[in-house]
């Protein structure tokens, strides 16, 4: 009742009104904390899963000999699961946010999707999560290349399924420049961003609660120790391990380079998400509180007019949730989950209603 569904009008829009309308996530929505949406996220970054679920990881090596990380979410741990027979589930593709850190809610979307039959992957960036760094280089902000290349060799694994993706906090910047970059050939068939950032480059400079923004840079500063002597042929390790913002961080590692040095203005020219968003040909539900303390406001981190103009993204937009948060009391503590799973099930009920219209074959 207090959500709102910007878009512009469709017969795809005027479903997904009527299916988010009815969804019960939606309808009863409980806030906790409701003027504390910093504690929010800080719980979101710190609180783990219950159960905690069991993970197989699959190396995948890329053209340039680097390798990216997929981890593919079995069960909760200690428990046995199986898929149920019929048709072939969907490939639900988790990206966690820009510095590889892996949610306890992201965990818990993705163990809500298992028990709803889908089949749950994270993709893990290079060095991210502990997936080895065998190249001295690592993925900018908004490069969908090494995403492209995963995403190509789960189309290449399951031939049959439909396959979803869903990015969590600035791990939507990933999302959303390869939704544009690859336009009518992104091979997804829907796609949802939770408290996505729009602009990459004004995200950075406005800086962020340190509630969030400190957990982020040790956790990432912990990870790249780990590789510091592969890195000192590419960048200043001492000025990467001393930067005191994500920002400096970032310039330190994709900017201030030894081979190919660069300026910030440069840099974000070739990694803002929404540059080729025009492109874009894939239905996206970007999920939004207006409370958000790592967004910022809406009125300048929110591309309204995007949302107005173009028929493949929709805003879902509430005036609480925080970041990445959205809580509410009892089992299935996110009911931001629970919208974009229910999101997921309208666009396959509609896609299957739209080929039954026109007579369409379904794609081999």
């Amino acid at each position: 009742g207090r959500c709102r569904l910007l878009c512009k009008p469709s017969a795809l829009a005027q479903h997904l009104v009527r299916s988010l309308g009815q969804s019960a996530a939606l309808r009863r929505g409980h806030w906790l904390w409701p003027h504390w949406p910093r504690l929010q996220v800080l719980q979101q970054l710190l609180q783990l899963p219950e159960p905690e679920p069991a993970v197989a990881r699959e190396l995948l090596q890329l053209p340039d000999t680097g390798l990216v990380a997929l981890d593919w979410l079995v069960g909760p741990r200690g428990a046995r699961s199986g898929s149920g027979g019929g048709a072939p589930s969907s490939v639900l593709l988790l990206i966690p946010n820009a510095a590889g850190k892996v949610t306890g809610g992201l965990l818990q979307l993705g163990l809500r999707a298992l028990e709803r039959g889908f089949i749950p992957v994270i993709f893990n960036r290079r060095g991210h999560n502990g997936c080895p760094l065998t190249t001295p280089r690592l993925q900018p902000f908004g490069d969908p290349g090494d995403l492209q290349e995963a995403v190509t060799y789960l189309r290449c694994r399951h031939p049959t399924a439909s396959l979803l993706a869903v990015s969590e906090g600035s791990g939507s910047g990933l999302l959303l420049a390869y939704l544009g970059e690859s336009g009518s050939s992104s091979r997804l068939a829907a796609a949802a961003c939770i408290s996505p950032i729009f602009r990459g480059r004004d995200w950075f400079e406005a800086g962020m609660p340190w509630l969030y923004e400190w957990p982020l840079l040790l956790h990432l500063k912990r990870g790249l120790s780990r590789y510091a002597g592969s890195l000192a042929e590419a960048v200043d390790v001492d000025r990467l391990l001393g930067s005191r913002s994500l920002r400096e961080l970032e310039e330190a590692l994709f900017c201030r380079t030894k081979s190919r040095p660069t300026s910030w203005e440069a840099y974000w020219e070739r990694n803002e998400p929404l540059r080729d968003a025009d492109e874009a040909a894939v239905p996206v539900l970007c999920l939004c509180s207006a409370d958000d303390p790592v967004r910022g406001p809406p009125a300048r981190s929110l591309p309204l007019e995007l949302f107005r103009s173009s028929p493949y993204f929709f805003l879902l937009l509430t005036p609480r949730g925080g970041h990445c948060g959205f809580p509410r009391r009892g089992p299935g503590r996110c009911w931001g989950h629970e919208a974009v799973l229910e999101y997921f099930r309208a666009m396959a009920e509609f896609l299957r209603a739209e080929e039954r219209r026109k007579g369409l074959p379904r794609p081999r």
